[in-house]
């Protein structure tokens, strides 16, 4: 696939929990990883899923988000390249980062900490300023709830990824989100937009599914992806033996969809 202009900046964020986040954050990072795309993944959430997916360890002691946003380390000291997949990087998130928001509380501008750090590495930015050698696409897997850290993120990113899960309950959700969205766009980052909404666990043969499918497409139009990742218990399983499901089982069906959000994202380049 042809490379951005630009390193893309992607915060991935939904603060209903169990609709595939992390699981797309990886996967989607993994397929453009397979596409020749050069990819950071930086795992935000204390739980440390994205972490043990892309077989990073994140155990205390580890360099981690924590230490880029607390004590103010650069992020190219704290990441660290995946060993399953040439071109995809990431920065695993400990258990320290769950004391994160109540220690970022009484910092100066605690909301930019996560956008100086991206902003401040030498290998984001354009192709004219950075050179080849620059991160293609920057994801960043926010944690369940729309606390501090994930306010971090909508400050850093310039592209909101969505993860939907095709369900009634998703889209009740999906108003609240927004909300948060206009709220930051209007007082801290202007340049934010919802790029990309996926609907994950799509189960093809209930009408609920295409029943919610049907309203997001029609209120969301083009900024949903064609490609519905359906439920599979080999994208379920992949976590367990420290690997994204591009890896652990590439010809899957979870993993062949995957790849086509990828091919999807990567096409259809960064909003204007």
């Amino acid at each position: 696939m042809p490379r951005p202009a630009a390193t893309r900046v992607f915060v991935v964020a939904n603060q209903k929990g169990g609709v595939g986040k992390t699981t797309s954050t990886v996967n989607v990072a993994a397929g453009l990883a397979q596409l020749g795309q050069k990819v950071l993944v930086i795992d935000l959430d204390p739980q440390g899923n994205a972490s043990t997916a892309l077989g990073v360890e994140h155990h205390r002691g580890v360099p981690s988000t924590y230490d880029m946003l607390v004590d103010g380390q650069p992020l190219g000291e704290v990441m660290t390249e995946c060993a399953d997949l040439p071109g995809l990087w990431a920065v695993p998130a400990t258990i320290d980062l769950a004391g994160a928001e109540i220690e970022l509380v009484s910092v100066v501008a605690r909301e930019q900490r996560l956008a100086r750090a991206i902003s401040g590495h030498p290998l984001v930015g354009t192709a004219t300023e950075v050179g080849e050698e620059r991160f293609d696409y920057v994801f960043v897997d926010c944690p369940p709830s729309l606390g501090l850290l994930t306010l971090n993120a909508l400050v850093a990113g310039r592209e909101m990824f969505i993860p939907i899960q095709a369900e009634y309950y998703a889209l009740e959700g999906l108003g609240q989100l927004l909300e948060t969205v206009d709220m930051v766009r209007q007082h801290l980052n202007p340049q934010l937009v919802v790029s990309t909404i996926l609907l994950t666990m799509y189960d093809a043969r209930t009408r609920l599914a295409a029943g919610v499918a049907e309203e997001v497409r029609s209120h969301f139009g083009d900024q949903v992806l064609k490609t519905a990742v359906p439920r599979s218990v080999r994208v379920s399983e992949a976590p367990s033996y420290a690997q994204t499901v591009m890896t652990y089982d590439p010809a899957s069906a979870g993993a062949l969809s995957y790849l086509e959000a990828a091919r999807e994202i990567a096409s259809k380049g960064a909003p204007a």
